[in-house]
């Protein structure tokens, strides 16, 4: 029954925002696995960050960012390797350059496939805009930074370093103050911890919550989060503070007799009890689990 009510994971144009002078994001209208997806133009480019879920959504996105291009040169790149986010980087080969840092393009070869394996198990839905994907191959992989020049707007590319994945990337817009910090940060959501021992436990909340501390100091005027609405560096705030409080309750229980499902359970009632109206209160658990296991004394 809830493969029948999830709703279909379909990048939608309505709503189009501008964030400044010559960016716009396609927002994802709070639909579960629909990223929220920039396009940053300049004189001569134009950067599109995300693709959406499987080839038809990267149809719509590049059929918009080839029209608001112009016939200017178009790049690609994506926040990390997750599906929605970047399994549809295929559909750009040809009309766009697809560039990512080396951690997410060694995340996209191990772990790409046997992503696209379960997530087509989520529902139906899911599965048909699965229907087809080729992971994408980059064009050009740099290491921790890369700096593209659009023409008259130089945006940055900065790999983090494991948090949420091996691979994240924020890309920075310097001149309008934009930040585009993929599932680093949810807007009105608990933290995704893909926390799925013994299958994929490269999450870190310890790294993703140094990770924040560092990206919530550059306050930036603009924040876009990988999901949920756009807003300005509280929602950085959010992100540290409510990892920083994650990781010093379950470590204050760690050492006790208390199981990990004990710990987990008087966490999550913490935790939405601080927060009732934010959404995924299933990943507050997933976070317990990775922090339990990255306490200093494990």
């Amino acid at each position: 029954m809830a493969e029948q009510t999830m709703p279909d994971p379909v990048v939608d144009l309505a709503g189009l925002r501008e964030l400044a002078h010559d960016m716009v994001v396609i927002p994802n209208r709070g639909v579960p696995l629909v990223p929220n997806i920039g396009v940053i133009g300049g004189r001569h480019s134009v950067l599109v960050v995300d693709t959406g879920m499987g080839p038809r959504n990267a149809e719509t996105v590049l059929t918009f960012a080839a029209d608001y291009a112009k016939g200017r040169k178009l790049y690609l790149t994506t926040t990390h390797f997750h599906p929605e986010h970047a399994f549809g980087a295929r559909t750009f080969a040809g009309a766009a350059t697809y560039l990512i840092n080396s951690a997410q393009a060694e995340d996209l070869r191990v772990k790409g496939p046997g992503y696209l394996e379960m997530f087509k198990g989520l529902g139906e839905s899911v599965a048909r805009r699965l229907e087809g994907v080729e992971l994408g191959q980059p064009d050009l992989v740099y290491d921790q930074a890369y700096d593209l020049d659009l023409g008259g707007r130089v945006v940055r590319l900065r790999a983090t370093g494991r948090a949420h994945s091996k691979g994240d990337q924020v890309v920075e817009v310097p001149d309008a103050d934009v930040l585009f910090a993929g599932d680093l940060v949810e807007a009105g959501q608990f933290a995704i911890f893909p926390w799925f021992p013994p299958h994929d436990t490269d999450v870190s909340g310890t790294r993703w919550l140094a990770v924040m501390e560092r990206l919530a100091a550059g306050r930036p005027r603009v924040v876009v989060p990988g999901h949920g609405d756009v807003g300005g560096a509280y929602l950085l705030a959010d992100v540290r503070d409510y990892l920083r409080l994650l990781r010093d309750e379950t470590w204050a229980r760690r050492d006790s007799a208390m199981s990990e499902e004990t710990i987990a359970d008087e966490i999550s009632a913490l935790m939405i009890g601080r927060h009732p109206e934010w959404a995924g209160r299933e990943w507050i658990g997933k976070g317990v689990g990775c922090l339990c296991a990255e306490h200093p004394a494990t």
